[in-house]
């Protein structure tokens, strides 16, 4: 559970209400249906709009995140590594296939199954880091959904303000109706701006985040089979993928 995430947004949801108590105001003048439906509904369809089906599903999957970062344990990946190495040392690469089908992750499974079938350290590379800017490049693209709506978001409420003040013309004749467009047409504004600032773009971010260290344990774990395939020693390699992380 990534902690600080959860505290963040707290932190944020509450400075903006408590402010909001202290300048007087009430709290519940900030909750508009009106202004909400505007404003996530017309950002969420923008964004539905500019992206294909399967990277706005992925989008929308990769937010759990935020909250629970994806397991990556890279002191796990060098213990392993190193374990490999020396099997390869004493016994030689064809003792690690027994080694391939224990593990879990298809693109280390891949990648050890190229090293016990004798291909040459920079084609072993060059493959896995094919599939390694593709999956990147993937990720990315489906967390960047958010960051799209941390930029459409503004403008949708700067739109429901002015729908509002549209409302608020058309009733000059009748001052009972001026409060509700009124307030429809301010708490837009602070809908779309609040939500790309506070919730749209520190997602895409923190995504971002995760996704590097996706890609860094890949690499990891490739400077670790090009190790064992040059026959490096294991204290060697296990250095090697210690600066990754250290």
């Amino acid at each position: 559970m990534d902690k600080i995430s959860i505290v963040g947004l707290a932190l944020g949801i509450f400075a903006i209400l408590g402010g909001q108590v202290l300048e007087g105001g009430h709290v519940a003048s900030l909750f508009q249906p009106t202004a909400f439906l505007i404003v996530i509904g017309g950002t969420l369809g923008a964004v539905m709009l500019q992206s294909p089906l399967a990277v706005f599903v992925t989008g929308l999957k990769m937010v759990k995140w935020v909250f629970v970062p994806p397991a990556t344990r890279p002191e796990a990946l060098i213990e392993q590594i190193v374990r490999w190495s020396h099997v390869a040392r004493k016994e030689g690469l064809l003792a690690l296939e027994a080694q391939a089908v224990t593990v879990s992750d298809p693109f280390m499974r891949r990648g050890l199954q190229l090293l016990v079938d004798g291909v040459e350290p920079d084609r072993l590379r060059g493959v896995l880091e094919v599939e390694i800017d593709a999956y990147e490049a993937q990720m990315k693209l489906s967390a960047k959904i958010w960051e799209a709506a941390g930029g459409y978001s503004p403008t949708i409420g700067i739109l429901g303000a002015v729908m509002g003040l549209i409302h608020v013309m058309e009733n000059l004749t009748d001052p009972s109706k001026l409060g509700a467009g009124i307030a429809v047409a301010f708490v837009a504004t602070i809908y779309g701006v609040g939500a790309a600032n506070l919730i749209f773009l520190p997602i895409a971010k923190k995504l971002l985040f995760n996704i590097n260290r996706l890609v860094t344990i890949r690499e990891m774990f490739i400077d670790g089979l090009i190790g064992i395939s040059n026959g490096d020693n294991p204290r060697i390699i296990e250095s090697r993928m210690q600066g990754y992380i250290a």
